[in-house]
């Protein structure tokens, strides 16, 4: 089934929004694992459409399959039912095009933050001076310019979620996936990722697929902010968010974000 996005007249933000081609479809997706106790669906009959450069916002209670979806669409996991294609190619295996950060940065700590994020150059055999040039500036962008020769241990918890950040912005991916990348941050340090993941991504036309359990950086962070139920996971709203761009922290004040707020908390039974 597919989940009509919960909207009333479009605004020229969300218009412009639809116009942009589609990146990733993915149809009737559902994921069952096989346990020593049985079968468990973690997902169920997902239907969604994702435009080219969107940020995709993805909420649900724990354990809704969110994590799993994720790892789908990365070519991770195989699906039990359905399909995901990117770019009109079935997903069956990890593509070059899709980017995965997760939830803990993870680094070799006897690589420095230079050598860390030039890793997987060395894995494809594409390490160029070109490519190098590209990380100091990527790394320049996300604050982190004068600690190229440093070692992950030297770095705060932030910085090393950015060095894991411009490990993959550095290979340019045409989709990034991330898992609650910034939920082990203090509230402060988490805004300041928010907003640099924001300006490098939109800037880049990167799409962003971002799963977080947090309501008020689901909608400060996407154009869309798909809700998701308890398992089996299925999709039960789509809350299209007509902010403007670039955001900043100001909007949080403004009653149109209150009011997408409580939209999609009420789609997860809390409003």
């Amino acid at each position: 089934m597919m989940v009509e996005p919960i909207r009333g007249t479009a605004s020229p933000i969300v218009a412009a929004q639809d116009a942009r081609p589609p990146i990733i479809e993915i149809s009737a997706l559902g994921k069952t694992f096989t346990l020593d106790s049985g079968p468990v669906v973690a997902l169920e009959s997902v239907d969604l459409t994702i435009r080219k450069g969107e940020f995709i916002s993805f909420v649900g209670p724990s354990g809704c399959g969110k994590s799993t979806l994720l790892n789908m669409v990365a070519g991770l996991l195989s699906p039990s039912q359905g399909e995901a294609t990117l770019n009109g190619a079935r997903i069956d295996e990890p593509s070059r095009q899709v980017g995965f950060m997760f939830q803990t940065a993870v680094l070799l700590p006897w690589r420095t933050v230079e050598e860390n994020v030039l890793m997987p150059a060395e894995i494809f055999g594409t390490r160029t001076q070109a490519l190098r040039e590209k990380a100091r500036s990527v790394l320049e962008a996300v604050g982190l310019g004068e600690f190229l020769k440093a070692y992950p241990q030297q770095l705060s918890g932030g910085m090393q979620q950015r060095v894991s950040l411009a490990r993959t912005l550095t290979y340019e991916p045409d989709v990034l996936l991330m898992d609650e990348p910034f939920g082990a941050l203090d509230e402060f340090t988490r805004e300041a990722m928010n907003l640099e993941l924001m300006r490098i991504t939109q800037a880049a036309g990167i799409t962003v697929l971002f799963v977080t359990h947090n309501i008020t950086e689901a909608v400060f962070m996407a154009d869309r902010v798909v809700v998701m139920t308890s398992r089996p996971g299925k999709v039960s709203g789509v809350v299209d968010v007509d902010l403007p761009r670039p955001r900043d922290i100001g909007q949080m004040q403004e009653q149109r974000f209150t009011e997408l707020m409580f939209k999609v908390r009420g789609i997860l039974g809390h409003g």
